[in-house]
Order: C-alpha cells, then sequence, then structure tokens
C-alpha cells in the first residue's frame, strides 16, 4: 500500500487536515462522560436544576461540534481517495497502454480488468477509513484507559486486563481470518473471469450447448466462494460475543468493586457510570480496528497484484526517431526469426523478402504457419530477431508515433467501437471531412452505409453487435484505408465477405499508392500480387510470382489445386 501513497498527489492537504477533524472528534467523545459523571455528581446529587440545564447545553455542544468535526473529516477524506482512485486509474490505464503484445499475453484482459477495478476499489476504500479511523480508534482506546487512570488507578487495572484479553481475541479471529478473505479475493477473481468468457462467449456457449456444463463451472466457483465467505462468517461471528462478554463482565467488576468504593467514599456513582462508558467506548474502538485490519488485508492483496503491473515495464523500447533513406523498399525483412517466448520453438525462421511502395506483397499457409505473426512484426506488436526496415530505417529507431503514421492493420478478427459509423472511421484519421470518410467507404465497398438513411451517424454497438460480419469487415477496412498509410496491412480481413464484392474490394485496393501486405487462405485473392510468399511451419518455402510458384512450390500447387486450380 505504501508504493501507491504517491497517487495521493494533489490531496496531501485534505488527507492531512481530515484526522485532525477526527481527533478533535474523538477528544470531544472523551470529555462527555466527564461530563455526564458532573451532572449526575453535582446536578443531581445537588437538585441544582440550573447546573444541570448548563452541562446539558455542554453536552450537546460537544456533540454537535463532534458532529461537525466528522463531517468534515468525512467530506476531506472521501474528497481524498476519491482523487487517489482517479489518479490511481489513470496511471495504471497509461502504464498498461505502454505494453508491447508480450506482457498484454502475459497478464490476459480479464485479470487487467480486475485490477483496474475491483483492486483499485479496495485500496480506496482503505485509503478512505485509514483518513477516517486510523487516528481515531486508536486515540479512543488509549484515551479511555487514560481518562480512566485518571478517574480511579486501581479500577483502571480492570480496563487494562479486559482491552487485554479483548486484543487477544481479536488478534485470534482475524489471524484465523485474514488467509481466507485473501482466498475469498481469489475466488472472486475466479467468478469474474468465469463471467467475462462465458458472456463473451456466449455464442459458442450456446453453438454447442454448453450451457448447462458452463453453469456448472459457475456454480462450483460461487460455491467455493460461498464455502470460503460462510468459513470466514463462523471465525468473525465469534468476535462481537466474545468482545461483548469480556466487556460485559467487566462492567460488572467496576460496578461491584466500584459500588465497594462508593460504599466507603472513594468514588461517586456519576464516577461509576463514567467507568462505564469509558469501557463501552473502548469496545466500539477495538471493533473498529478489528475491521479496518479486514480492510487493510484485502487492500494489501489487492495493491500487491497493482504494483505488479507497476513493475512490469514494456520489454519494447521506443526508438528515438528514425531517418528514411531515399529510395529504399517500403518494407524489408531480412532473416527475421521469432519465438513467443524462451521455452517454446521458433514460430518464423529466417524470413526474407522485399517491398517496393505501391506493390502487393500476398502471404499465403496453412493454419498456424505464422502469417498473423509475421504481419504483426512489421508494426512492432512484437521484436524479432533480424532485421525489419521501412523505408530503410530499422522499425526499432522509428518512434512509435512515426511507425503507427506509417502503417494501417485490418486484423483477423474486425473490431469496432460503440458509437458511430463517423467515429469509427476518425480512429483512422481524428480529422477527416466527410467526403474522405465517403472515399474510404467507396474503397471498402462499404455501401451498405450509404443504402442506410442515418448514413455516416448510424449507431454502432460495442464490437460491432448489430453489424454483419462482412459488414464489421468493411468498416475495419474503410478505417484503415482512410488514414492514407505507406503500408497497408489486411490479415485475412476479407474472409466474411462474398467472392464478387472482394473481387471489387481487391481491384480497389490496388489502385492505392500504399504498399499492400494481403495476407488469405484463398489463393484468389492474392494471385495478382507482386509477389507471394508461402509459409510453412514458419518457414518460407516460396516466394515469387503465382505462375512462378506453380511450377517451383509443391505447396502452392497443392493449394491451388485443391482451390480448384485458379489459373
Amino acid at each position: 500500500m505504501f508504493k501507491l501513497i504517491r497517487f495521493l498527489k494533489g490531496y496531501y492537504l485534505p488527507s492531512a487536515v481530515a484526522p485532525v477533524f477526527k481527533f478533535m472528534e474523538a477528544l470531544f467523545e472523551l470529555i462527555i462522560p466527564i461530563v455526564v459523571a458532573r451532572i449526575i455528581d453535582v446536578g443531581i446529587a445537588g437538585e441544582d436544576t440550573g447546573y444541570i440545564y448548563r452541562m446539558g447545553a455542554l453536552m450537546i455542544g460537544l456533540g454537535i461540534t463532534g458532529f461537525l468535526c466528522s463531517t468534515v473529516c468525512q467530506y476531506l477524506a472521501a474528497r481524498s481517495s476519491l482523487g487517489y482512485g482517479t489518479n490511481l486509474r489513470r496511471a495504471l490505464y497509461a502504464h498498461i497502454n505502454t505494453f508491447s503484445y508480450a506482457e498484454l499475453d502475459r497478464f490476459g484482459p480479464a485479470s487487467l480488468v480486475t485490477r483496474l477495478s475491483n483492486d483499485i476499489n479496495q485500496t480506496q476504500m482503505a485509503v478512505a477509513m485509514f483518513i477516517r479511523l486510523v487516528m481515531r480508534a486508536p486515540f479512543i482506546t488509549i484515551g479511555s484507559i487514560v481518562m480512566a487512570m485518571m478517574i480511579d488507578l486501581r479500577l483502571s487495572l480492570v480496563f487494562l486486563g479486559g482491552g487485554v484479553v479483548i486484543a487477544v481475541i481479536l488478534f485470534a479471529v482475524m489471524r484465523s481470518s485474514v488467509p481466507y478473505y485473501i482466498k475469498a479475493q481469489k475466488g472472486l477473481d475466479k467468478i469474474t473471469r468465469l463471467t467475462q468468457e462465458n458472456l463473451s462467449g456466449a455464442r459458442v456457449v450456446k453453438a454447442f450447448a454448453k450451457e448447462k456444463e458452463e453453469e456448472n463451472d459457475f456454480n462450483e466457483a460461487a460455491d467455493d466462494l460461498a464455502r470460503i465467505n460462510i468459513r470466514v462468517g463462523r471465525i468473525a461471528g465469534l468476535l462481537n460475543p466474545l468482545t461483548y462478554a469480556v466487556v460485559n463482565l467487566s462492567v460488572a467488576l467496576i460496578i461491584w468493586l466500584g459500588g465497594k468504593r462508593v460504599y466507603y467514599g472513594g468514588l461517586t456513582q456519576g464516577e461509576i457510570i463514567a467507568l462505564v462508558n469509558y469501557l463501552n467506548q473502548i469496545l466500539l474502538a477495538l471493533v473498529v480496528i478489528a475491521n479496518l485490519i479486514v480492510i487493510f488485508t484485502k487492500a494489501s492483496a489487492s495493491a500487491a497484484r497493482i504494483n505488479e503491473i507497476f513493475d512490469v515495464t514494456s520489454s519494447m523500447k521506443e526508438g528515438e526517431g528514425a531517418q528514411p533513406v531515399e529510395g529504399a523498399p517500403a518494407l524489408e525483412f531480412r532473416n527475421v526469426s521469432f519465438k513467443y517466448g524462451t521455452d517454446v520453438g521458433y514460430s518464423l525462421e529466417n524470413i526474407s523478402f522485399t517491398l517496393e511502395a505501391g506493390q502487393t506483397l500476398g502471404i499465403i499457409g496453412g493454419t498456424g504457419s505464422g502469417k498473423s505473426t509475421l504481419v504483426n512484426l512489421i508494426p512492432r506488436y512484437y521484436d524479432a530477431e533480424g532485421d525489419i526496415l521501412i523505408d530503410g530505417a530499422p522499425v526499432a529507431e522509428y518512434t512509435f508515433a512515426q511507425l503507427m503514421d506509417k502503417i494501417a492493420l485490418v486484423a483477423q478478427t474486425a473490431h469496432l467501437f460503440s458509437g458511430t459509423i463517423r467515429d469509427n472511421l476518425r480512429f483512422g484519421k481524428p480529422d477527416a471531412d466527410e467526403e474522405e470518410m465517403r472515399a474510404a467507404l467507396r474503397v471498402a465497398q462499404a455501401d451498405f452505409v450509404f443504402a442506410s438513411d442515418e448514413g455516416l451517424d448510424r449507431v454502432v454497438q460495442a464490437k460491432g453487435r448489430n453489424l454483419s460480419g462482412g459488414q464489421k469487415q468493411r468498416l475495419s477496412i474503410a478505417r484503415a484505408v482512410i488514414k492514407n498509410p505507406e503500408i497497408l496491412i489486411l490479415d485475412d480481413s476479407a474472409s466474411a465477405l462474398d467472392f464478387a464484392t472482394e473481387a471489387r474490394l481487391r481491384a480497389a485496393v490496388s489502385k492505392l499508392s500504399a504498399a499492400k501486405v494481403v495476407v488469405s487462405q484463398r489463393i484468389g485473392t492474392i494471385r495478382s500480387a507482386d509477389r507471394i510468399l508461402v509459409l510453412d511451419e514458419g518457414r518460407a518455402v516460396g516466394y515469387g510470382t503465382h505462375d512462378e510458384l506453380l511450377r517451383d512450390c509443391p505447396l502452392y500447387a497443392e493449394l491451388n489445386a485443391l482451390q480448384g486450380g485458379a489459373k
């Protein structure tokens, strides 16, 4: 938790001032039992109505002042904790956005979402409770014992004894329950992950009629969480009965011993009442301390998960800025190899090719041959062995902004954002005007946009749920085309289109001035490319034109025959 305190920046002053008001409230609360004692011993015993009214007014004034101090503290604590949470969310989200694909793959989206939401909420609550109660509870406990000592030193030993017993009970209960709270947090993470997986994959679940199996998995995880919470609830349920038993026994002991002292004139009745009140204050303060321990334990586990993200830095270092070489190819691979981890084999080995501006490179191969891996290396989603050059300069020398300005990639799975078609197109070019959008849509063969009454203002639901697969792919292509990139990468991004639409799309894209990298399973899609790269298990087994590969590459010839022998 202490490593995250820096996110209170901008709220240090209210965070420091708030406990002062809580301290004042606790101070007034400690004075009230003394006032009550004076009302009993002086006002009631002496039948002095005026004194009772004056002291009663003082007690009400102390209560109102304490309430105002508490309100100010609550406001400052809420403002500080919310500011802390906002700063932390912004910083964590920004840090996650610096990750390369390697780090994103390591944590996974479900875990990152949980840490951004639930874990930050836990630490935010801990900050609020710390500001509000961390000073008050110990001060009330120690202050009540001191005030009891001032009233009667011998009877205050009952306070010390009761306090020690209650502290032992708290320690035993918390030591037993804290591990279960940590398990409960992990169980909640599991339920969150299952929920995200099942809801995002609802269509797959229904397609295979696996609702019952998924429901059983969820129920099992929920039952595990319930068992943990019930077990920890049984342990925590001992806290109140045991502490109240100790307090009641202490009260009885004070009344019994104090009664004798009153009989012999050593104490007054009002002082006995004050001692009982202080004992109750100690009880409430210790219960608060127990709850704080629970909150801080949960927050500590969450803080460790958050710090785990901050402790990871991107394995990819941004370049300082590259200088393109005049006359150099738009894209060049020189003996490029890549693997996803140190303990796995190479996904790509010794890939080399050259692509000039305006030319098209087709990439084909079987499933798992490394096609998508290859195109993901061009915008430097991963770092690879060997040399990848754009305009003659290594991609590692480019700043990320420089690189993204030159490249537009349309991934296999079309991903659209909630908003309008206009909003989604402006992801590619924020200042694009309507004519540029229409031109990009025409290239992408997205005629359905013009046929709609809403046009560019047609609403797109999250992930394009209200659009067909082909419509999503065409909008994704338009979003890339409007960027007017130097290198356009289409990673099997027309798989949902019919042959006629794909042919028109292919003809329109071929007229673009950009260097094109087209990945496809269809030979008909890439047969007219200037060069075709054939991959098999991460290796280049063919490179040339369609006719050359039919003659020299057995795998390509086999694929061609299986697809009807396109010439």
